[in-house]
């Protein structure tokens, strides 16, 4: 007979009422006494342990340690509290091991759940932005959407009122006193110059003396034109693929599909309405209402008060650019098939489509209300649409540039069309009264934007490396 704990044959054997397992009397005592429990797990209390009587000469006990039999008592006793030691540590391993086989298959289980989860996420993102669900338009012109957000009641109106105010005001605006002048623009060259911490920059946007800039890489900064020094810096912490200053709030859209808001340097907002990529930003010229449209197809209109959207509605190609037109009842979008679709603003209905042939650049309104200025990825070219005609008969002039053309930028009184690229930047100019074109500057100055500053009297440019550089007349 031999314990069922340390292995050896017991001094005094007992045996367990429930499972017949034999033990060592004092090593199964003091088990129950530590557990309440057999060392198979079942419930066993010492009434129900049995002694096991066998014919045996007593040893008489050991009076003193001095003596061997007395050692040799005493290290049996050391033996068996290590051999119930490292039966219970050999217990708690196996449990320890079982416990640890479990928690790495849930986490095996957890990581295979996230990871399909995460291309279920891409690929229901990959298929919204190639949604080409049909108006059910008879002639296919329709705006390509399962359903259009129209303008609540109350917006539609102020779009209304917008327009019909500034139309009638623009027949009688003449050139503000002061403004650039044909001669002044002819002469302008470089007044400054200055690195900004914006590396792999892309976006650019003027109001009143300061400029704003983002870039690829996250960052952005306001830029001091009359001083010439960064006012301050902003960790966009997404790539910016479009800025906008609206009053004193700055927007920046990223390729994660945000518009970011941010307001005396701090972000006070985010509005996350794209599934892809938000490509580009427009404010109305109520300043109430901001535009963005993205690679997914969509475009979004915000009401700046509540920071919330209020129309939405998609079209059947990704959109690269957008404009408002400057009355506000008109809205442009350049899509990647070279189309440049313009809808009314109250209800997002496609109005006309004007044709560029290849994935569209940048697109701008005059401020004369009847032109449209485009130009498409990689071409040389800006095409002049009128927006009072259709068809090939809307293209009124194609200027050619000498370079790649990457921003437009038409000036207030709608003389003078800035156009920015590698090779350079150049200036169109409108005459009216001989409805001519004529081309005052043309430099090497490379700018991936553009944008006037106040009275036309600059022209503030950014390359990709984050350079702005001021052009105006030199004292």
């Amino acid at each position: 007979m031999l314990c069922g704990i340390s292995g050896e044959a017991p001094q005094e054997p007992v045996a367990s009422k429930k499972s017949g397992i034999i033990y060592e009397k004092r090593l199964i005592e003091q088990y129950i006494n530590e557990h309440g429990t057999e060392p198979n797990g079942e419930a066993l209390t010492v009434e129900d342990l049995l002694p096991i009587t066998t014919s045996r000469i007593p040893r008489p006990r050991p009076p003193t340690l001095t003596s061997i039999p007395a050692l040799l008592a005493t290290f049996q006793n050391e033996w068996d509290n290590l051999a119930l030691e490292t039966y219970n540590l050999r217990e708690q391993l196996a449990r320890t091991r079982e416990e640890l086989a479990t928690a790495l298959y849930q986490h095996d289980a957890a990581v295979r759940v996230i990871a399909r989860l995460t291309k279920e996420r891409d690929e229901a993102r990959d298929s919204l932005s190639k949604i080409t669900v049909t108006d059910g338009a008879a002639n296919g012109d329709g705006m390509v959407v399962d359903s259009v957000e129209a303008l609540p009641e109350d917006l539609a109106a102020q779009v209304d009122s917008v327009h019909q105010s500034l139309s009638k005001g623009r027949k009688k605006r003449s050139v503000p006193e002061g403004w650039v002048s044909s001669d002044q623009v002819s002469s302008f060259e470089t007044t400054t110059t200055n690195a900004l911490p914006v590396p792999r920059a892309t976006a650019l946007d003027v109001e009143g003396t300061y400029a704003v800039a983002g870039g690829l890489n996250g960052d952005a900064a306001i830029y001091s034109v009359e001083a010439d020094n960064v006012e301050r810096t902003i960790a966009v912490g997404e790539p910016v693929t479009d800025t906008l200053w609206a009053g004193s709030k700055v927007f920046f859209a990223t390729s994660q599909g945000n518009v970011k808001v941010y307001e005396g340097g701090n972000e006070v907002g985010t509005l996350s309405e794209h599934a892809g990529p938000a490509s580009a930003l427009s404010l109305h010229p109520s300043g109430d209402l901001l535009a963005s449209v993205g690679t997914d197809k969509s475009i979004v209109f915000y009401h700046l008060e509540t920071m919330k959207r209020v129309s939405r509605a998609y079209a059947d190609a990704s959109l690269t650019t957008c404009a408002f037109h400057p009355d506000g009842h008109l809205f442009a979008a350049g899509t990647v098939t070279g189309d440049i679709k313009l809808y009314m603003t109250k209800n997002l209905e496609q109005a006309v489509v004007f044709k560029l042939g290849a994935p569209v650049q940048a697109l701008v309104f005059s401020e004369n209300g009847f032109m449209l200025a485009a130009t498409a990825k990689g071409q040389t070219s800006v095409t002049i649409f009128d927006l009072r005609k259709e068809g090939d008969a809307a293209v009124s002039k194609v200027l050619e540039t000498g370079g790649s053309v990457q921003s437009l930028a038409w000036d207030y009184t709608g003389q003078f069309l800035a156009t920015g690229g590698a090779t350079g930047i150049t200036v169109q100019q409108y005459t009216k009264s001989s409805k001519k074109w004529s081309e005052p500057l043309r430099n090497s100055v490379a700018a991936v934007a553009v944008r006037w500053g106040e009275l036309g009297q600059k022209l503030v440019s950014l390359n990709g490396e984050g350079v702005v550089t001021v052009l105006g007349v030199k004292e």
